[in-house]
Formats: C-alpha cells, sequence, structure tokens
C-alpha cells in the first residue's frame, strides 16, 4: 500500500512540474546570445581573490536586474567587496528559496596559461578563462532564472532570493559569513542551490546528475615538536626535526576509520547501477567487512575521491624547522590539513591522534581560526532534492541523481549550519577530460552546451519547487 501511494505521489509531482513547464513555456535557442554576453562579461571582470574587488562584479548585475524591475540590496563589510541580494517575491505559502553563486575566482600566473584568463576566450565550442567552472556559471545561471521568473509574471509559493556573494575563495567572512552573521532575517530560507555538484556524461549521454549534499569541514591543525637547540655537528636524541619527522610518518600508515553516512551509502549504492562489473563490485561491498579493507586500499591508490569521503582525512601539507644547516632548532613544525567528516568530534579525533604519534615531545594544536562552520548534512528525501531528480528526468532520462559528498568547502557549509536544506549543483563534464581544464586549474573551461543545460536545470528545478500550485 505505501508503494503504492508513493508512486501515485510521484505521478502527481511529475505531472504538476510538468504543467509549470507548459506555463511558463521558453524558447531556450533564442535565450543562448542573451545568455553568453552575462557570462562572458563576467569573466572579463578580474575578481581574483586575493584582494576579490567583487564589487566590480556587482555593479555589473546590479542595474540589469533594476532595468527588469527586480529589487536589489547591496550590503558589504569592505565597499570593494560588495555582495548583492535580489528577490522576487512569491505569496508566502512557503518558505524562500535561495540561488547563489560567488563572484570572487582564485587568481592567476598569466605566464602558465595558453590564453589570456580574462578575456572569455570562445574556441571549439569551450569558453575559456579564469572563473568559467567556478564559479560564474552559478552566477549567470542564477541571473537568468530571475529574469526569466519576472519576464513571464510567474506565480510563485515563496520567494526566490539570487545571493551574489563575495569571498568564497578563503574569505567568507566578507560574503556568506557577513550575510549570515548580519543579515540573515533579509536572506532566511529553507532551501538553497548552489556550487558543488557535478554533472557526468560520456560522449553525448549524461550518465548521472551529481548533488552535493554535505561536505568535509576543513580543520587545519599544527603538529610542534619540542627539542633542545645546538650545533648540527653534536647529535642529539631530542632533536625537535626527528620527533616531527616521526609524528608526520605515523598518518602514512595511520588514518580514521571508515565510516558511511546517508549521502556516502546512497552514492555508492546509486553509483554501483551504472559502473561497470569490476567497480560496481568495489561500490556494492566497500561496507562488507570480508572486502572493506582490500577495497579501501584500492580506492587510496585508484580512487582518492572514494577514499576520502570515507572517513575523516588527516594530511600533511606543511613542514618547517630550522633556520641554518648546522644549527638544531628547538622547535618544528608541521601543518596537517585535516578534512573532517560531518559529525566529527574533533577532540576525541585529537586525542587519538596525539594516542597515535605517541610522543610527549609533540603537541597536536588545533586552529582555532574557522573559516567554515560544522554543519549538518542536506536530507536526500526532502521535496528539493525530489525537484532536482525530477529536472533530470526531463531533461537526462536515461541518467540518474546521485547525492555526494565534497571533499572541498563551499558557502553552503555556513547555510546548512542555520538550518538551510542547501544542495550543489554544477555544470556537465565528460568523464574523459581531465582535471586539467577544471576549477583553479591554468586551463580552465567550459563547453558552451554545458552554460545553457545549466541554465535550464536550474529554471526547471526552481519552478517546480517555488512555483504556485
Amino acid at each position: 500500500m505505501r508503494t503504492a501511494l508513493a508512486l501515485l505521489a510521484c505521478a502527481v509531482s511529475l505531472a504538476s512540474f510538468a504543467r509549470a513547464a507548459d506555463r511558463y513555456a521558453v524558447d531556450w535557442p533564442k535565450l543562448e546570445s542573451e545568455t553568453l554576453d552575462y557570462y562572458t562579461s563576467l569573466i572579463r571582470i578580474d575578481t581574483s581573490n586575493p584582494p576579490g574587488n567583487e564589487t566590480k562584479a556587482v555593479n555589473y548585475l546590479k542595474p540589469i536586474l533594476d532595468r527588469a524591475g527586480i529589487p536589489t540590496e547591496v550590503w558589504s563589510l569592505d565597499p570593494n567587496r560588495a555582495n548583492l541580494v535580489a528577490r522576487i517575491k512569491g505569496n508566502g505559502s512557503k518558505r524562500p528559496i535561495i540561488i547563489m553563486g560567488h563572484t570572487d575566482v582564485v587568481g592567476v600566473q598569466r605566464d602558465k596559461w595558453p590564453v589570456d584568463p580574462f578575456a572569455a576566450l570562445r574556441k571549439d565550442g569551450y569558453i575559456w578563462g579564469r572563473g568559467t567552472s567556478d564559479d560564474k556559471p552559478h552566477v549567470a545561471a542564477s541571473l537568468m532564472t530571475m529574469l526569466l521568473l519576472k519576464r513571464l509574471n510567474v506565480a510563485l509559493d515563496r520567494d526566490v532570493i539570487f545571493i551574489a556573494e563575495a569571498g568564497e575563495e578563503g574569505t567568507s567572512r566578507f560574503g556568506i559569513g557577513f550575510l549570515v552573521d548580519q543579515h540573515w532575517n533579509d536572506i532566511a530560507a529553507e532551501y538553497a542551490l548552489a556550487e558543488g555538484g557535478q554533472t557526468v556524461s560520456r560522449g553525448e549521454q549524461v550518465q548521472y546528475v551529481g548533488i552535493a549534499t554535505t561536505e568535509k569541514t576543513p580543520r587545519s591543525t599544527r603538529l610542534v615538536a619540542h627539542g633542545t637547540s645546538g650545533h648540527g655537528s653534536r647529535p642529539r636524541q631530542d632533536n625537535a626535526v626527528l620527533h616531527l619527522a616521526g609524528a608526520v610518518a605515523k598518518f602514512q600508515n595511520w588514518q580514521p576509520p571508515m565510516r558511511l553516512n546517508d549521502t556516502t551509502r546512497a552514492y555508492f549504492e546509486r553509483l554501483a547501477t551504472i559502473s561497470p562489473p569490476d567497480q560496481a563490485y568495489r561500490y556494492n561491498h566497500v561496507a562488507d567487512p570480508a572486502h572493506s579493507e582490500e577495497i579501501q586500499r584500492y580506492f587510496a591508490e585508484h580512487e582518492t575521491n572514494s577514499y576520502s569521503i570515507l572517513r575523516t582525512s588527516i594530511v600533511p601539507t606543511v613542514i618547517q624547522g630550522g633556520f641554518r644547516n648546522n644549527v638544531i632548532p628547538s622547535q618544528a613544525e608541521a601543518v596537517l590539513d585535516i578534512r573532517a567528516l560531518p559529525g566529527e568530534d574533533m577532540n576525541q579525533l585529537y586525542e587519538e591522534m596525539r594516542r597515535v604519534i605517541g610522543d610527549p615531545a609533540v603537541e597536536v594544536v588545533a586552529d582555532t581560526s574557522r573559516n567554515r562552520p560544522a554543519a549538518p548534512s542536506s536530507r536526500i528525501d526532502s521535496e528539493m532534492f525530489q525537484a532536482l531528480e525530477r529536472t533530470q528526468k526531463r531533461m537526462y532520462p536515461r541518467a540518474i541523481t546521485i547525492p555526494t559528498m565534497l571533499t572541498g568547502a563551499t558557502d553552503n557549509a555556513q547555510l546548512r549550519s542555520k538550518g538551510v536544506q542547501a544542495y550543489g549543483f554544477g555544470p556537465i563534464a565528460d568523464e574523459s577530460e581531465s582535471e586539467l581544464h577544471g576549477a583553479h586549474s591554468d586551463q580552465e573551461r567550459l563547453r558552451e552546451s554545458s552554460l545553457h543545460q545549466m541554465v535550464q536545470y536550474l529554471w526547471y528545478t526552481v519552478l517546480d519547487i517555488a512555483a504556485a500550485k
């Protein structure tokens, strides 16, 4: 009986979604030149962080929204690092939804780039430049969605809030942190759609739409070894460098235990259904005690993302010690990049690390300057996730939707920490395309067709979740 009712509810939702999409039909080919114009204009605005200068992007976006009659607010902690918030009101029967993209980009080494990183060069069906992947597609797609909602006079059950925020690339105190701390009542929402996911294709066929429902939390930590300084010609047993080296080496052979959550469990289960037999076997048996250890070793060598999402990870990244080759230093330090699973008890983890190191000369020192809060996962059975699945079925009927956990961090963490069910989606990337052309690379680029499909994906999802029924 429950199955029958669930199927009936699904059919009703699909029918309602189809009616809304038909009622507010869009001539997509006619919008492509406008979309490209907004997108390439944003790429040409250098908002490298540092220093950011995101106000330049806000000054481009605000007049477009003003001309369309969409109310906007501009708030900033620093006048050069503004955030834009636009809002189209609904009837208030449901809580708002945020659609969001950050306007800052990571810096560039111009001599490493084969093209001008801020020229938005169009070549062979791609657009090249810094921010083409991270994160100006989300800014452009959100802008187009707001303009379409206004032009088509869409009746809404909930407000739609567009946030173009500063500082995502390491300085969120100027962006989402500032907005959450100082303007929460102005942006509070039930749902949010932002960066973090990825749509994976094989040739012309989309395999799956990855929706980020959670992410690991960065917790930088230092190991500080203490000893007695002295002349390099006189070896000492309490040499701080040796104690530090021994402590760092422990993390080559020890990592926190595997722990699946709702997202990662569903990720492996669903990914197995579209994978070759050998991969599917590993995904289906990763939690099987008889096979888990062997599978984890395989992941550690061949699928580092799969290995990382299984556990809180501890990775040494920086070692510092000494200032002359003939002086034994009294102190040496290493930086550990810890990426914690949702719900990780950091105090317990630090105690376990001290036990594993087993050396009283080495301190484990937590970094208290936190850029990202620990946040719960977003649900994979929510109305929003179901809307994302319906959009996938409409656009890519032969694909599936898979919840994912990011190993990195995004501004969704701040929203989730306030109780928002936040989800990350992203443009299409072929599985054969290497990370060479992805976010933060010096050959960053995006397929034009991927941009246009991303706009459609966001539009259909917002229409589904926000249009009056």
